[in-house]
């Protein structure tokens, strides 16, 4: 469902999400639905270091269907047989590992895009320049929208658009444009960045330990092949864990990026449970100024997150098309969530480069700059 969006909008209950999702992601499992503990995760799937996997094969290979290894990853994926597959978490809990966590797009929970309608002012598109400075966007996508396709940086390393309509129903998917969103959100406010974006969210809003890791490994890998810097990594999905603590591949990859300002959303839930990665410690974590926002000492950042103006694309039934088809259409929407705060302090951070700050030096500013208790 939609709501009017404000700083005060309802939040819809992860298990009602999930009964929805069910007919397109039969393979989700909601732990402890609405309890203190409560987390989402793949089915029956475990992750396993490999030099953890034979004392985990030792004791759990009765419940084993098979072992999966994750392809230039550097861990296992156990899956496990039908009759365990729902208690996942707690045979994970019970014998060292950990399940493969479900991460949530960071508006999902509060509501969908609200196209700005056609004649009212748009906002200003953002100046063409080029930085030495680079973010990387790992998100749903990023379309040739007007503001993106005339960069020379938008196909220098391929292209990921947008997927809008991957659960065959009528209609956007509820999370359809928002990569193509949060990117217009940085350049607003930070216009000459090079954006790289990757596709590690689903246009339902979903994605999870594996895919968010895999993306950051491959992140590494093109900027080491391309002989490029990569100064700030934007996330903007996240998690709970069933107890409350990063899931282990997460804080391994995030590790890597020791020289990258990592800024991530803080979530949508309205809670101050840890909300991961963006509660790491090495991680900048970014609320809005919205009672929606999750909060807490964890959060170092607060920034507009409420009716944000950006870029957007969206399905229009195609003129002179057959009947079912539809074509693209770019224009402006708005939309709330901390999805939509993060870009905006990563954009101060890649300000920050550009004037000659490190990355790590420029996310302490920028977390001074738009400190919670500055907002309170």
């Amino acid at each position: 469902m939609d709501y009017e969006l404000s700083g005060s909008a309802q939040v819809t209950s992860l298990e009602e999400l999930v009964g929805g999702w069910r007919s397109e992601r039969p393979d989700l499992v909601l732990h402890d639905a609405g309890g203190p503990a409560e987390c989402l995760v793949r089915s029956g799937e475990l992750v396993v270091f490999p030099d953890e996997l034979p004392r985990v094969v030792d004791r759990i290979g009765r419940w084993i269907d098979r072992v999966d290894e994750a392809a230039g990853l550097g861990v296992v994926r156990v899956r496990l047989r039908p009759a365990e597959r729902g208690q996942c978490v707690r045979i994970a809990r019970d014998h060292g590992c950990a399940p493969n966590n479900v991460h949530v797009g960071s508006p999902i929970m509060i509501g969908t895009a609200r196209p700005v309608p056609v004649g009212a002012e748009p906002p200003r598109p953002p100046r063409h320049e080029r930085w030495d400075v680079t973010a990387a966007v790992l998100d749903t996508g990023l379309d040739p929208h007007p503001w993106f396709a005339g960069r020379r940086w938008f196909f220098e390393w391929g292209h990921s658009p947008e997927v809008l309509d991957a659960d065959g129903r009528a209609g956007q998917d509820r999370q359809a444009g928002h990569g193509t969103f949060v990117a217009g959100v940085l350049l607003q406010h930070a216009p000459g960045v090079v954006v790289r974006h990757h596709r590690v969210l689903s246009s339902l809003g979903l994605t999870d330990d594996v895919t968010v890791a895999t993306g950051l490994r491959r992140l590494r890998a093109q900027a080491a092949e391309h002989g490029e810097r990569l100064h700030v990594v934007v996330l903007t999905a996240g998690c709970h864990t069933a107890g409350d603590e990063c899931p282990p591949l997460l804080r391994s990859e995030i590790s890597a990026f020791p020289d990258v300002a990592v800024v991530a959303a803080a979530g949508n839930g309205g809670t101050s449970r840890p909300h991961w990665p963006a509660a790491l410690p090495d991680v900048l974590a970014v609320g809005a100024d919205a009672s929606f926002s999750n909060r807490g000492p964890w959060v170092d950042a607060v920034a507009p997150g409420v009716d944000v103006v950006s870029s957007h694309v969206r399905l229009r039934p195609g003129r002179g098309a057959p009947e079912g088809t539809e074509t693209r259409e770019y224009g402006f929407a708005r939309w709330s969530g901390t999805s939509f705060a993060a870009p905006r302090v990563a954009a101060r951070v890649a300000c920050l480069v550009r004037d000659g700050r490190t990355p790590r030096e420029a996310a302490a500013v920028a977390a001074e700059e738009f400190s919670p208790a500055r907002s309170s």
